[in-house]
């Protein structure tokens, strides 16, 4: 009989957060395919062109996340909301970057042929997404975790707990302390 992967990955992230290296050696090839998909899931809703490839974004966030130090991932819920705000942060400063002065600002070059079509919109709502949820999170912290981990960690109705304080034993207010 097969063990529950999920409960496999819960495992291996309370000894990762423990200090157990093998943990994440034997961790890496049961997230891949999530983080790959939360991956896909922001890049599908960025601008045609973008220069991250979803690999390279995951490979980030995966970078980022081996060193992360003080955190103790709670269960699979926990783990995947935080990459998914990480994959937003590491798209925003992609964004952010793209549009800032020492890089030519809001200047797109283009051939004669795309500059019909192309649209740097998707860029800049990215950046006005990121500016509102900053701006909501100052009135309500809660809220704005909500609404991070339904658009962007891929989270449902339930599991992001539908109104109610706790959802599947997790606590929302420990996000609230990343």
């Amino acid at each position: 009989m097969r063990s529950d992967p999920n409960a496999d990955i819960t495992g291996l992230l309370e000894a990762w957060s423990n200090g157990d290296p093998s943990a994440l050696d034997k961790l890496a090839p049961l997230i891949g395919d999530d983080l790959h998909r939360i991956a896909k899931r922001h890049l599908d809703r960025e601008r045609s062109g973008h220069s991250l490839q979803t690999t390279a974004l995951v490979n980030e966030a995966y970078v980022r996340l081996v060193g992360t130090r003080n955190v103790h991932w709670k269960d699979r819920a926990h783990f995947f909301a935080f990459s998914a705000q990480l994959i937003r942060h590491i798209l925003v400063d992609a964004a952010r970057a793209r549009r800032s002065r020492k890089r030519g600002g809001d200047i797109v070059k283009v051939s004669l042929d795309e500059a019909l079509v192309v649209s740097d919109g998707r860029t800049a709502d990215l950046v006005a997404l990121d500016d509102a949820l900053t701006a909501l999170s100052a009135v309500d912290p809660r809220k704005a975790k909500m609404v991070e981990l339904r658009f962007f960690g891929g989270l449902s109705v339930k599991e992001t707990g539908g109104g109610s304080q706790r959802r599947s034993g997790y606590d929302l207010e420990r996000l609230e302390a990343l």
